[in-house]
């Protein structure tokens, strides 16, 4: 199947998705999650109508970066170590998986050094795996009020990776953590904060994302296909 093709199934299941929840398609974003993609096929992709695209790691995104020449929002998805903020800055609209504090202060300390502003998501481990990065739920409100008012720094939402389980319905519980999650700092109203994104849900589950309340779903292979592990 073609890119194009894929891209169109993806955003027509998103559609379904929203409207079994009683929700505007519109307001769910598709952020086709690039990682090993040749620029040539992420042009394909925008090209079918994808808007934003998502990498993992910074030295990737450099070297694809350079190739694009079509306009897109640009997202980093994977863990952000602090020796390449600078790098990400520059290159990315959005850092999603802010997972700590400190990452926070330093993501502000450089953006402000560049004259930047840098719009992030807080990560979140809604299911209690020890491999996955991220706030402990109950750790995440008191985080994001320490991050709130840094310069150079906008938390505009909160992002997931679910469990890695087979069925899908299985994971809809993490999901719905992080909703309630968004809900609670949202009663909090804590000065410079938004709760406007909730990142969650990838090829596997992001249909039950959706249904639970996502506005950004990172999906990969269901877009480019198979792809060979880096």
């Amino acid at each position: 199947m073609r890119v194009a093709d894929r891209v169109r199934s993806v955003l027509g299941r998103i559609e379904a998705a929203a409207d079994r929840s009683l929700r505007d398609a519109a307001d769910v974003r598709l952020v086709a999650v690039t990682k090993t993609v040749p620029a040539s096929l992420i042009a394909e992709a925008i090209q079918a109508g994808v808007t934003c695209i998502g990498e993992n790691r910074v030295q990737e995104a450099e070297r694809k970066f350079a190739e694009l020449t079509l306009a897109v929002e640009k997202h980093l998805v994977g863990h952000l170590q602090t020796n390449k903020v600078r790098e990400a800055i520059a290159l990315f609209d959005v850092i999603e998986a802010v997972d700590s504090v400190r990452l926070a202060r330093e993501i502000s300390t450089r953006a402000e050094a560049s004259g930047a502003s840098v719009d992030v998501l807080v990560e979140v481990n809604t299911s209690g795996e020890a491999t996955k990065y991220g706030f402990e739920p109950e750790e995440t409100a008191d985080a994001v009020e320490q991050m709130a008012g840094l310069p150079g720094l906008r938390v505009t939402g909160l992002m997931t990776v679910g469990a890695f389980l087979a069925d899908p319905e299985a994971v809809r519980p993490c999901f719905r953590r992080l909703r309630a999650i968004r809900d609670e700092i949202e009663e909090r109203v804590v000065p410079g904060v938004s709760m406007r994104h909730l990142s969650m849900g990838m090829t596997n589950d992001f249909e039950v994302a959706v249904e639970e309340g996502a506005t950004l779903v990172r999906v990969g292979r269901a877009v480019f296909g198979d792809r060979p592990s880096d």
